[in-house]
Parts: C-alpha cells; sequence; structure tokens
C-alpha cells in the first residue's frame, strides 16, 4: 500500500492498549500497530536507542516506517516520534530496515528505501538511503538520496537491510541481496556515508543456506530465508543464525565456518546488534515470525522485540547468548526460593500465578533416574507451554501444542547432558524466552494462553530427578511511556 492510501485507514486508539491480555509486560512492543524486524540499535548521547520496523495504521504489514524507542538502562523504554516516514520517490512504498551510527555528533540512520514498479507489487526498486539528526528524535532524509542507486551486477532488486560500522579511516555497509536464488552479502565502503564504493561479495549461501539473506550484520567478538528443515534444525519458515570466521580487510576476504542457528525457538527473526560503551555486543531480534498466526491482532496490536543480550563467542566457536545483566532491574520481589527437592511425578506450586516471571531452576542429572524432566509455565485446566529435557536422546523441547489459542507445535534441539541442566527464563504474558546452560541453548517463543494461570510446575515421568534450587521473582510492568508526542 503506498503512503498517499494510509490515511484512509482507521488509526488504531492507543488508549485502549493497556489492558489487553496479551499485551507484553516489559518488551518493546508499538503502541499500537504492526511492528517487526529492530533497526538502528545504537547508544547515543548516553541513551539506547532501538528503531524497528512499523506500520502504525493497522495491524497487517503495510508501508513501513521506523518506530523509535530509547532507554537510559535498557530496562524502562520511551516512546519517541517515528524516525521516518515513507513518501519520497525513492522510499515512497516503505522505509525498510538498516542500521544507525553516530558521525561527528549526528546520529546517522543508513535504510532501504522501498517502491514497487507495477500495480500488481510483483517488481520493486531497492535503494540505499541516509537520514541525520542531531538531537537523536528528529531526523531529516539526505538531499543526496539514494546514497546506493543500484545493486551490484551479482544480486537483484531484492536489495536490503544495510549494516554500516567504521573500520579504520572508512565506513563500511553489507547489505542482503539474491541472485538465481542464491542468499548473498555484498560490501561496500566510504569516506563519508553518502559516496560508497562497491568492493564485493563476501558471503553467499551454499547448498540449503538460503535463497535470500536479509538483515545480515557483521562485527567482532573477543578472540537467511528458504531453509530447508534438516532433523531437528531450521524447523521454523524463515531462519536466523550466524557463521563465525575470518576478515581480511585488505583483500576483503572472508573465511567462515558452518551455519548455526541462533535461536532454537518458534518466533525469532532479523536478529541485529551493536557495541555499547562497556564493550558488550547486544541484540535485539522480531519476536515473531513471517506467516505465523498473531492472535494480538484482535486486541489492535501485532509484533514484539526480544528482550536484549548479550552475545559473546565460547571456546568450541559457538556463540552464546545471555539476557543482559540490567534486566535485574525488572525484579520486584522474590516469590519462591527452593532447593533440593526430589520431583516424583509432579509438583505444583500454586503460589507463582503471575503473569510476569523470571524463573531460574536448575536440575541435577548425574544420578537422575527419569525418563525426561521439566517445567510446565501456565498451567491450566487444559493449558500449559511445556519446557522438557529428554535423557537419552539429549535434547531440550518446547513444547507449545498447549499453550492455548492460535499457536502450537514443537521445537527440540540438541543440548549435550552435564552435571547440571540451568534453565533460566523470562515469562511475560505471551511469550517466553529460555536460556539453557548459561546460553549455551536459547530458545523463544509467543504464547497466548486463555485460561486462568493455575502456577508453575516441576515434573519428571518414569523416575525422580533432585531439583538443586528454584528462584522465582515477579516482574516490573513497565509499560512505555511517551516522550515529545
Amino acid at each position: 500500500m503506498a503512503l498517499e492510501n494510509q490515511q484512509t485507514n482507521t488509526k488504531v486508539d492507543n488508549e485502549t492498549q493497556t489492558a489487553k491480555r496479551w499485551r507484553l509486560g516489559y518488551h518493546i512492543m508499538a503502541p499500537s500497530g504492526w511492528i517487526n524486524d529492530p533497526n538502528g540499535l545504537i547508544q547515543y548521547k548516553g541513551n539506547y536507542h532501538v528503531f524497528f520496523q512499523h506500520y502504525p495504521y493497522g495491524v497487517e504489514w503495510g508501508p513501513m516506517h521506523w518506530g523509535h524507542v530509547a532507554s537510559h538502562d535498557l530496562v524502562h523504554w520511551k516512546y519517541y516520534p517515528i524516525a521516518l516516514v515513507p513518501g519520497d520517490t525513492y522510499d515512497r512504498d516503505g522505509c525498510f530496515s538498516g542500521s544507525a551510527v553516530e558521525d561527528e555528533g549526528e546520529l546517522c540512520l543508513i535504510y532501504t528505501g522501498h517502491r514497487y514498479l507495477d500495480k500488481e507489487k510483483s517488481l520493486a526498486d531497492q535503494v540505499q538511503c541516509l537520514a541525520v539528526s542531531r538531537d537523536g528524535i528528529q531526523f531529516t532524509k539526505d538531499s543526496n538520496n539514494p546514497v546506493i542507486a543500484s545493486y551490484p551486477e551479482e544480486g537483484s532488486g531484492d536489495f536490503r537491510d544495510p549494516k554500516v560500522w567504521r573500520h579504520n579511516d572508512f565506513w563500511y555497509l553489507i547489505a542482503g541481496t539474491t541472485k538465481n536464488h542464491i542468499g548473498k552479502v555484498v560490501l561496500y565502503r566510504s569516506s563519508d556515508l553518502r559516496t560508497w564504493t562497491y568492493l564485493g561479495g563476501i558471503a553467499q549461501s551454499e547448498g540449503n543456506q538460503g535463497y535470500m539473506w536479509e538483515c545480515p550484520d557483521f562485527f567482532e567478538l573477543k578472540s537467511p530465508q528458504g531453509i530447508e528443515p534438516e532433523d531437528d534444525c531450521y524447523q521454523n519458515l524463515h531462519q536466523t543464525g550466524y557463521f563465525v570466521g575470518h576478515f581480511d580487510d585488505e583483500c576483503f576476504d572472508f573465511s567462515h565456518g558452518s551455519f548455526n542457528e541462533l535461536d532454537k525457538g518458534h518466533d525469532f527473526y532479523a536478529v541485529q546488534t551493536f557495541q555499547d560503551d562497556q564493550g558488550r555486543r547486544i541484540a535485539f531480534a522480531w519476536m515473531d515470525m513471517w506467516e505465523s498466526l498473531m492472535p494480538e491482532q484482535e486486541e489492535g496490536w501485532a509484533g514484539a522485540l526480544t528482550l536484549p543480550r548479550e552475545l559473546t563467542l565460547a571456546a568450541d566457536g559457538k556463540i552464546r547468548m545471555t539476557p543482559v545483566e540490567e534486566l535485574k532491574k525488572l525484579r520486584k520481589n522474590k516469590l519462591l526460593s527452593v532447593e533440593n527437592e526430589y520431583i516424583s511425578g509432579e509438583k505444583t506450586y500454586h503460589e507463582l500465578t503471575d503473569e510476569l516471571l523470571e524463573i531460574e531452576v536448575e536440575f541435577d542429572t548425574t544420578l537422575v533416574e527419569a525418563f525426561d524432566f521439566g517445567i510446565n509455565l501456565r498451567v491450566g485446566e487444559t493449558e500449559e507451554t511445556v519446557i522438557r529435557y529428554d535423557l537419552k536422546e539429549e535434547k531440550l523441547i518446547l513444547d507449545r501444542t498447549k499453550s492455548g489459542t492460535g499457536v502450537g507445535g514443537v521445537r527440540q534441539t540438541a543440548l549435550p547432558k552435564s552435571e547440571r541442566l540451568r534453565l533460566h527464563i523470562y515469562l511475560d504474558r505471551s511469550s517466553v524466552e529460555v536460556f539453557a546452560n548459561d546460553g549455551e541453548t536459547v530458545m523463544t517463543s509467543r504464547i497466548y494462553p486463555t485460561e486462568k494461570n493455575e502456577g508453575v510446575r516441576l515434573f519428571s515421568n518414569e523416575g525422580d530427578v533432585r531439583m538443586t534450587r528454584l528462584n522465582v521473582w515477579r516482574l516490573e510492568n513497565i509499560g512505555l511511556n511517551f516522550e515529545n508526542k
């Protein structure tokens, strides 16, 4: 839908959003309407800024704007005015995803301008554009837009999602593209963010690694669409993953290992990262999935972002994701602290009926007799979300078959047995994020319970398991406030 038509739609009423049953309590969402990819993650003038793909005039995907929130602590967020609105010739049908950098005190957004070339919307032109701000709130599109006006020869009209960073005396930009159904990442260089030189491709799909690579990112740690399912891997319609490798900045060669999924749950896509002033690499992702049911649309909103996560590179060459330390600020009070209980069958903690919970539970797996064991969340008369560990198969399983309305499905991933299984869980009104064994495996899914919450249940099947500790906190319902509206 073109921008000029959007005013005919009914804008969703912001004031009706505060009491909805699936409205999240401590995640980034739009006040109303649709959101998807996180964009432009940056720490600027002491505040953390997160932009996101946003259609404020309906609960389905439309001409993309850039929504905007900011925070001083990664926990308490404020809404700011929409940063980018489509309407110029080069972005008339959408301001698609991109990134943010600071240049000489200005906050610079580099994004994809999208326009359709035919009435059927089967052909599109995508170009790379620049917008700048001195206060981090009001943005002006550059008069030289588009700053990259055509796709490279080895790409196609699907040419989007620029990620920009500074290295030595130059700016570098990567973008995703495709040609002959092969997903690719291409590289550019500039001295001023406005004139770019093409340096070539640095990575592309091999075998089943996807026909279109969207939202690429490229960064140092200390020291895509269309992948076919393979055993327990790549079960989502679109996958998010990473390569670990070495980049030669003289010949622009990136040698890398195999593709690894970053999150094994149902709802995790378009992850983006930034480095803060503490040197941490912090990530956000869209906590939904294309072509999935979104029951919250009936409430006038759709989509959310994950909690912020710190990325580190482990000795085995795999990325670990863990909740940022600041999330402890969400804790209001500890509801339960239990140690060394043997679970045989089921044990329900009926006092844990809050919708917003943080749970840390640890099981001893050295002498366990059970076939499998785990934890059930949002337990109702017929509903529950199940997280269990299969000892024989050495797999962690997230089962939302009975999680509520509109969703279902099981995700499972290999998790080698160790002396302890540690689960760190964030439960919100319509989401669950599971960090296992200090981020060795992470699973993120949306859930939509409809029944009265009767608590949290630990269980074991065909034998006992020792729960070594269980700590549960009630979390703050932060809401999001408006700034400069």
